[in-house]
């Protein structure tokens, strides 16, 4: 089991900026990739970043160019930057990780955390 600690998120004006962490608890576990998921009401859950080991990363089309996903490998942290925030990336945001333990995967969901743009 990885257990992920979500922290950040809040309410801020369109145009503001928020960052989120999450940290994974050690374990037994190998963590391949990182990642942020939101889901918004009414609405799927959908990816808005993740990094893989290497620093290969991947970002919904929405949030390309405002959001920055980064990880500190050292403490098994990854963090979502957000910036020029709109209304709708009003959402909970989920903090997620790819793990393995040998040739089994699997992967994890943080508490989730909401984040509310409005004026």
């Amino acid at each position: 089991q990885v257990q992920l600690v979500q922290s950040g998120g809040g309410l801020v004006q369109p145009g503001g900026s928020l960052r989120l962490s999450c940290a994974a608890s050690d374990s037994a576990f190998n963590i391949n990739a990182m990642g942020w998921d939101r889901q918004a009401p009414g609405k799927e859950r959908e990816l808005v970043a993740s990094m893989r080991n290497g620093g290969t990363t991947n970002y919904a089309d929405s949030v390309k160019g405002r959001f920055t996903i980064s990880r500190d490998y050292a403490k098994n942290t990854v963090y979502l930057q957000m910036n020029s925030l709109k209304p709708e990336d009003t959402a909970v945001y989920y903090c997620n990780t790819d793990a393995s333990d040998g040739d089994v995967r699997y992967t994890f969901w943080g508490q989730g955390t909401q984040v509310t743009v409005s004026s």
